[in-house]
């Protein structure tokens, strides 16, 4: 696993760090997500979770407020009840509080079966797992996801946010998907983040949690420096 922060703009601080598949030397994701299939999709789901959560204590996660946010793959799922109890008995044996846990799914990943995954979302929900839907505006689906089912957190793909500084379309829909997802209650992430004119854009428009390079590189197995001036928090009007 690598991690890379989502950060905080309020604070200045990690709000989470996502944990982020890499092959045993640190290859890069496409190389073990290829070797995917319906015959190993589940045990690979499921070693995941565990690795996510066993490496980001090592790496010192615990030592601050910072969450942890895991991607699972929902097509994985046969029952959330019973596909989380190795998640639950992992966070025991080392005292790693499941509040702390969101858990992500990519809308790129064609949903199947929509109504069994409203039930992962809620299921996860009830047992206080934060989740949340990752590359919000691209994939398979968007608003009509959405419609469906609400988990606490969007983020928004990085094709939304290139270039957002200088498209008015482009803040006009993040504006918007914004002011929606504040309506039903739920957080909105932006990610890929790669310069400030971007940084500076969401800003404006009033999104509080962003992620990029912009702020840290995915780091093999530990917690990556934040670039702190990148991260500074939002000052209140008149302060100095």
């Amino acid at each position: 696993m690598a991690f890379q922060p989502i950060m905080d703009l309020e604070t200045g601080t990690p709000f989470a760090y996502e944990a982020l598949v890499r092959g045993p030397n640190g290859e890069g994701a496409l190389s073990v997500l290829s070797q995917v299939n319906g015959t190993n999709r589940y045990a690979f789901d499921q070693r995941c979770r565990v690795k996510a959560i066993e490496t980001a204590a090592k790496a010192g996660l615990l030592d601050g407020p910072a969450r942890l946010s895991i991607n699972f793959l929902p097509n994985a799922v046969y029952s959330p009840a019973a596909c989380i109890q190795l998640t639950l008995k992992t966070a025991r044996a080392i005292d790693f509080p499941t509040d702390r846990l969101i858990f992500e799914f990519t809308e790129n990943e064609e949903m199947v079966d929509p109504a069994h995954v409203a039930n992962i979302i809620a299921t996860y929900q009830k047992m206080g797992f934060g989740t949340a839907l990752d590359d919000f505006g691209a994939g398979h689906a968007g608003l009509n996801l959405l419609a469906r089912f609400q988990p606490d957190i969007i983020k928004l793909d990085m094709e939304l946010i290139r270039g957002v500084d200088s498209s008015l379309p482009r803040r006009l829909i993040v504006d918007g998907v914004t002011r929606m997802a504040t309506a039903l209650g739920v957080t909105v992430i932006a990610e890929g983040i790669e310069t400030e004119a971007e940084l500076d854009a969401l800003r404006a428009i009033g999104v509080r949690y962003v992620q990029g390079y912009y702020f840290a590189r995915p780091a093999f197995e530990r917690l990556p420096a934040v670039t702190m001036q990148a991260a500074r928090p939002v000052l209140a009007q008149g302060a100095a």
